[in-house]
């Protein structure tokens, strides 16, 4: 079991390095028109685009802005601000414009953190559409939601009059920019090997343990056997001795 873990963990370490090798490479390659990376009349040919850096123009849709909740920023709480900007083609680009509080999002006024107005410009990193994963909250499949569990676009554009690209972004900058602190913007991705190589060493180490450990622990376990089968043999030789001398005592 703990040489499967050691594997398991060792794939998800090279999974994250050529995850990370991607990024660098995506990441270099110059800004470029969104239209260039994607198209919303095909969605399945959008792979390409994730990671890349793209451009756009636009005007902020504020009335199909919506929240998304549990994001945190360095342990705090909070939401995501997903606004699409569209633009003169009758298309848009959901642009998730950065972290809240939680204490924003549920009492201040969308004013607080609404984007600049007219037209604006926009870089932002290309991240897949999000999806439910295993026991992760659904989100009612009708009506307009003001809030959201994921950055889904294909649920937001039940919502949304626009047609929107099938992957959205996360704002790098844009012009004008953003009138206050909030929302806060979404930092880039940690290229990092994360804590996989120490679990995979973890893992490891605990299998040459129990393959070191378990023997000797085995061996202690048949010596203390052998000792308390001697004991008891002893036990019972002296119990027979003793028998044997007060049965040839002479009576009193």
């Amino acid at each position: 079991m703990f040489v499967f873990l050691g594997l398991w963990q060792f794939d998800r370490l090279m999974g994250r390095r050529e995850s990370n090798d991607l990024i660098r490479q995506r990441q270099s390659m110059p800004v470029v028109p969104v239209n260039e990376v994607m198209a919303v009349e095909d969605p399945a040919a959008a792979g390409d685009a994730v990671f890349r850096q793209v451009t756009t123009t636009g005007t902020y849709a504020t009335e199909d802005q919506v929240l998304i909740r549990n994001r945190s920023n360095q342990g705090s709480p909070g939401y995501w601000v997903v606004t699409p900007l569209a633009t003169s083609d009758g298309e848009a680009l959901v642009v998730n414009r950065g972290w809240i509080p939680i204490q924003t999002g549920d009492d201040a006024s969308p004013d607080f953190y609404a984007p600049p107005s007219g037209t604006v410009t926009v870089t932002g990193l290309v991240v897949d559409s999000q999806e439910q994963s295993g026991l992760g909250v659904s989100d009612p499949p009708d009506g307009k939601l003001a809030a959201l569990s994921r950055v889904d676009v294909p649920r937001l554009q039940q919502q949304v009059d626009d047609r929107l690209f099938p992957m959205f972004v996360n704002l790098v900058s844009q012009e004008p920019a953003q009138v206050g602190q909030l929302p806060e913007p979404v930092p880039p991705p940690e290229l990092t090997d994360g804590s996989h190589l120490n679990y995979t060493g973890q893992w490891f180490i605990f299998a040459t343990l129990t393959v070191i450990v378990y023997p000797l622990l085995l061996r202690r376990t048949a010596r203390n056997k052998e000792i308390e089968a001697a004991e008891a043999v002893a036990a019972s030789r002296a119990a027979a001795e003793d028998a044997e001398l007060a049965s040839a005592a002479p009576p009193r």
